[in-house]
């Protein structure tokens, strides 16, 4: 069994110092703070000409006592079409012995996995931009009941454009 990714969704960077992080990437980058959560030091970037929920997230690493790896790439975090698709990439993980959990972040629910290498990813599912509500500007982090999740978003496809049939060239 092999996940059906349609993309690479975002990816999570630890910084030394979050405040510096984000101004530099709203100005060179032209992204909006799309999302911050205080509790895990950390803050979630919009591209202004995207329509993702967010392109970048970025912790910081010198709050509290926290201990964190060094600064650099945290995971990459891929997409699925499908909640369907989320839950048979968490069975997908946990028959290569990959799992490593799973949670809700509002607007996107997610089950991660680590490489043979320790590389930390993400495989998520994104609900329709219509449905974000509150989450349009929040990305908690909170337990999934991925089941009840299934039974609410079974057959709806992922908020992100999927390209399903190859460009002509």
């Amino acid at each position: 069994m092999s996940i059906p990714a349609v993309r690479l969704n975002h990816a999570v960077l630890f910084v030394a110092d979050l405040q510096r992080s984000i101004d530099f990437y709203t100005s060179v980058f032209d992204m909006q703070v799309a999302a911050t959560e205080p509790r895990a030091d950390a803050a979630f970037l919009r591209l202004t000409k995207g329509d993702n929920h967010h392109d970048l997230g970025l912790f910081g690493i010198g709050a509290g006592e926290r201990k964190r790896p060094g600064i650099g790439l945290y995971h990459l975090a891929w997409q699925v079409d499908t909640i369907e698709q989320l839950e048979e990439a968490r069975l997908a993980l946990a028959d290569h012995d990959a799992y490593t959990g799973e949670s809700s972040h509002g607007a996107t629910k997610s089950v991660y996995g680590k490489d043979p290498d320790g590389n930390e990813f993400e495989v998520m599912w994104m609900l329709p931009r219509e449905h974000w509500g509150r989450f349009e500007h929040e990305a908690p982090v909170e337990r999934l009941d991925l089941g009840a999740e299934v039974a609410s978003w079974s057959g709806v496809r992922t908020a992100g454009r999927v390209v399903t049939e190859a460009v002509a060239r």
